[in-house]
């Protein structure tokens, strides 16, 4: 269920975007992927959903990165 919150996640807007969740979830991914490739009998769908979850989670860290540190913010309007 975590790669289909992180996908649908994708069209909610960045500042909602924790950066140290968004972390660790992808290196929480990467080890349960080799976890998956590692034992025996290999499972290879543990691999898919983790493979999944950890792309779009780097695409929500990339989502994150722009938002916060590459783009020109918006001056706020004064009141």
């Amino acid at each position: 269920m975590i790669p289909i919150a992180a996908i649908a996640d994708m069209r909610k807007h960045p500042k909602i975007i924790s950066g140290k969740m968004t972390t660790a979830l992808v290196l929480y991914s990467l080890v349960f992927m080799r976890f998956a490739w590692k034992v025996k009998p290999r499972n290879l769908l543990l691999l898919a959903c983790h493979a999944t979850n950890a792309g779009a989670q780097m695409g929500q860290g990339y989502r994150f990165l722009d938002y916060h540190y590459s783009q020109q913010k918006e001056p706020e309007q004064k009141k």
